[in-house]
């Protein structure tokens, strides 16, 4: 089948994927225990020791380290250029409320899907090490660590030219609540927003509530900072485009009869084209100060994080796109979101493809959103993820490297 559901002649590669299929089967079963055990020991960005270990202990040969937990780990001929294939390895600090039986119930859980990622890549990688010989193309297996934190892990890797030698592409994939099960989303372009992390801090004068003329209150300058951070991307971003702006994390005092020295705020904004990204960036900047200013404090903003748009490579897309619909899955309705992803920075040194792995109407799936406490994809979606990985890898060795 093509793209639009008509026939066609088979899309380049499908011998290989298919191939590689018939081993990747055989390995979802101790895949999906493996997604068990990782999901119990959920780890902080940059803190993933038992998480990496347990990586290590589930595959045939060793890998190479980058940016303290990250490993990469390549099968196939070494002379032959590479595809990476990345999973994340870490958790986010939110305390549990699934109720698996294998989940840690403490104060951090995977409630994005890190470990059907990190499973699913490790079956791909057993599976490719069976057929080795017969890869055209080396796939290397970048088990990234600290997606949802400062400092990136991508941004680590694509940062040493020594490690990006010779890549044709970088796959990835990320299961989805909105999308449907059976379904996968690959989009050319902009898939996923640039995304900002700001942390704001006003400086005021402290004083006692009883006398607060005598005091310059940040919270107060805060709470109206707040209300008006939240107006806008309705007034500095064109309402066809997509945008949005959180703020997260508020902070401030310590009793009700003191007014604080400080109060903080944790804010991100995201935008589909990096342009309304720069507009935001300055617009938040802005504001921010103006609004200190006019109630006597100051204002200090740090930017922790700043995350390109994740744009998919349209040749590496479209292979994606017949591939996937001569190995079964359905293509979902053209859809993009302001998620961030730190996958966006690979595109700085190959062209990069992120593939959605549908969840919605999945067998045992609750409809939950991503970064929620009782977030819990099913089993089964592990061995989505990895069909979805190895859709893509042969994908980016199907496409000729640009000139």
């Amino acid at each position: 089948m093509t793209t639009d559901g008509s026939s066609g002649p088979p899309s380049p590669g499908i011998d290989t994927l298919q191939k590689l299929l018939r081993f990747l089967d055989d390995e979802i079963p101790a895949a999906v225990e493996l997604r068990h055990r990782l999901h119990g020991v959920p780890e902080l960005g940059s803190q993933e020791h038992a998480t990496i270990a347990l990586v290590e202990g589930s595959l045939p040969l060793q890998g190479r380290s980058f940016a303290g937990t990250g490993r990469l780990v390549s099968v196939g001929d070494a002379a032959l250029d590479t595809v990476w294939v990345r999973a994340e390895l870490d958790a986010l600090a939110i305390r549990e409320r699934t109720g698996a039986s294998y989940a840690a119930m403490g104060e951090y859980m995977h409630a994005c899907g890190h470990d059907v990622h990190l499973a699913a890549l490790v079956a791909l990688v057993r599976a490719a090490h069976r057929m080795h010989d017969d890869l055209p193309t080396r796939l290397t297996a970048v088990f990234q660590p600290s997606e949802e934190r400062h400092p990136s892990g991508a941004l680590a890797l694509v940062s040493d030219p020594e490690l990006a030698v010779g890549v044709r592409a970088a796959i990835a994939a990320h299961v989805h609540p909105e999308l449907p099960w059976g379904a996968v989303g690959i989009e050319p372009g902009a898939v996923n927003a640039a995304a900002d992390a700001v942390h704001i801090v006003i400086k005021g004068v402290g004083g006692h509530a009883a006398y607060p003329h005598q005091a310059a209150d940040p919270v107060l300058a805060l709470a109206h900072l707040v209300v008006g951070l939240n107006g806008l991307v309705g007034r500095q971003v064109d309402p066809t485009r997509a945008a949005t702006l959180t703020v997260g994390c508020v902070q401030a005092g310590s009793t009700e009869n003191i007014i604080p020295d400080l109060a903080e705020a944790k804010v991100t904004f995201r935008a589909l084209d990096e342009r309304d990204q720069d507009r935001l960036r300055t617009a938040v900047t802005r504001m921010t100060t103006h609004v200190a200013d006019a109630h006597g404090c100051s204002a200090v903003l740090t930017f922790p994080k700043n995350e390109p748009a994740l744009v998919n490579d349209e040749r590496t897309a479209l292979a994606a796109r017949a591939l996937a619909a001569d190995t079964g899955f359905r293509l979902a309705p053209a859809w993009r979101s302001c998620g961030g992803d730190d996958f966006a920075h690979y595109r700085t040194v190959c062209p990069a493809l992120m593939i959605f792995v549908g969840l919605r109407g999945a067998p045992g799936f609750e409809p939950v959103p991503l970064h929620q406490s009782d977030f819990l994809p099913p089993d089964a979606a592990v061995a989505a993820a990895a069909k979805a990985l190895a859709v893509g890898y042969i994908a980016g060795i199907s496409v000729d490297p640009a000139p």
